[in-house]
C-alpha cells in the first residue's frame, strides 16, 4: 500500500509539473506573439507628415515627392504633403493638425524660424520625432534644436561666387566701370545667409579690387515675384550700371531678377546665376536668357535622405544624425541635360 501511495503521489506531481510547464510555455509564446504582432502593426501604420513653407514651389514639390517615395518604399502607409503657404499662422495650425492626427513623424521647413522653439516643444510634448529640412529649427543663437537635412549652404554659395568671378574676368566685367554686382539676400532665413555670404566672399577673393560702390544688396523672401520686386528698383536707381552680375539666395530670386533685367532692357549684357537649377533648366531652353548658370543640388537628395533617416529611427531606433548636408555642381546650357538627367526635362 505504501508503495502504491508513493506511485500515485509521483504521478500527481508529474501531472502538476506538466501543467505548470505547459502554462508557462503557452503564456510565453502568447506574449511573444502579441509583441511581434504589435510591432508589425506599428510598422504598417507609419504616417509621415511633410509640412513645407511654400508647397507650390518646384523645390518643395520635388522634395515632398522624394520623401514620399522613400518613406513608402521602407514601409510607411501614408505620406501627407502639407503646404503652409508661407503663412506662420497656417503653419502652426498644420503642426497642431498633424499632432491631433497622431502622425508617426514630421519632416518640415518652417516659414518663420522664430517659431522653432514653439514647434519643437509642441512635437516633443506629443512624442512625435521631427527632422527640419532646408531651414533649421533653431534657437535664438542659431543652434539647431532638432536634426537637420539640407544643402551645404556656404560652400554652394562659394561655388556660385567663383563661377561669377571667373565669368566676369573672362568677359571683362571685372574692369568695366559700367558693371555692377547685385546680391539678393534672405537675411531672415538661416539656411540662406551662408549662401549669399559665400557668394560675396568668394567673388571678392578672386576679384579683390572690384569696387564696393558697385556692389549692391537687396532682401526678399524667396518668392519669384519678391525677387523681381527687390531687384527692379536697384536697376532703376542706378542707370550708370549697364551690365549687371546677379547672384541670389535661391532659384526663384534668380528668375525674378532675370525678369527685372528684361523689363529694364539690360538682360543682353547682364548675367544671372541661379541656385538649385530646377528653374534654370527652363531658362536654358530659351534662345537667350541672362540666367546663364546655376548650382544644381537635388531636392531628391534632401527629401529622400530626410525620409530614410526618419524611417530608420521609427523602424529600428537608429539615431538620426544632427546634420546631413548635400553638395552641388555648376550647370549651364551646355551640360545641364547630362548632369540633371530626368530633372532637365
Amino acid at each position: 500500500m505504501k508503495g502504491k501511495g508513493l506511485l500515485q503521489l509521483g504521478i500527481v506531481m508529474i501531472l502538476i509539473i506538466s501543467l505548470l510547464v505547459g502554462c508557462g510555455s503557452s503564456n510565453g509564446g502568447k506574449t511573444k506573439n502579441n509583441q511581434s504582432s504589435s510591432q508589425t502593426s506599428d510598422k504598417k501604420n507609419i504616417v509621415i507628415a511633410g509640412i513645407y513653407k511654400a508647397g507650390d514651389q518646384t523645390w518643395f514639390i520635388n522634395e515632398g515627392k522624394a520623401s514620399e517615395a522613400a518613406a513608402k518604399q521602407m514601409g510607411a502607409s501614408k505620406f501627407m504633403f502639407i503646404d503652409a503657404k508661407m503663412n506662420p499662422d497656417t503653419y502652426l495650425q498644420d503642426i497642431d493638425n498633424v499632432i491631433a492626427q497622431k502622425v508617426s513623424g514630421v519632416l518640415t521647413c518652417t516659414p518663420d524660424q522664430k517659431l522653432s522653439k514653439a514647434v519643437v516643444d509642441k512635437l516633443k510634448a506629443a512624442n512625435i520625432p521631427v527632422i527640419a529640412v532646408d531651414d533649421a529649427l533653431q534657437d535664438e543663437n542659431g543652434n539647431k534644436l532638432v536634426p537637420w537635412v539640407g544643402i551645404d549652404a556656404y560652400n554652394i554659395g562659394k561655388t556660385n561666387g567663383e563661377w561669377m568671378a571667373n565669368y566676369a574676368k573672362q568677359n571683362g566685367l571685372d574692369k568695366d566701370k559700367e558693371a555692377g554686382l547685385l546680391i539678393l539676400t534672405m537675411d531672415t532665413v538661416s539656411s540662406c545667409v551662408p549662401r549669399t555670404k559665400g557668394e560675396l566672399e568668394k567673388f571678392k577673393e578672386i576679384i579683390p579690387d572690384f569696387p564696393d560702390s558697385r556692389i549692391f544688396k537687396a532682401d526678399y523672401d524667396g518668392q519669384t515675384e519678391k525677387g523681381f520686386n527687390a531687384a527692379a528698383p536697384i536697376f532703376t536707381a542706378h542707370p550708370e550700371i549697364k551690365k549687371w552680375m546677379v547672384m541670389t539666395a535661391n532659384e526663384e530670386g534668380a528668375v525674378g531678377a532675370t525678369r527685372a533685367l528684361e523689363q529694364a532692357g539690360l538682360d543682353k549684357q547682364s548675367v544671372v546665376i541661379g541656385m538649385g537649377a530646377y528653374m534654370a533648366k527652363d531658362e536654358f531652353k530659351k534662345p537667350y536668357s541672362a540666367m546663364k548658370a546655376a548650382t544644381y543640388f537635388s531636392a531628391d537628395d534632401v527629401g529622400a535622405t530626410a525620409a530614410k533617416e526618419m524611417m530608420n529611427y521609427l523602424l529600428y531606433g537608429t539615431p538620426i544624425p544632427k546634420e546631413v548636408a548635400v553638395k552641388a555642381i555648376i550647370v549651364t546650357k551646355d551640360n545641364y541635360k547630362q548632369v540633371m538627367g530626368k530633372y532637365a526635362d
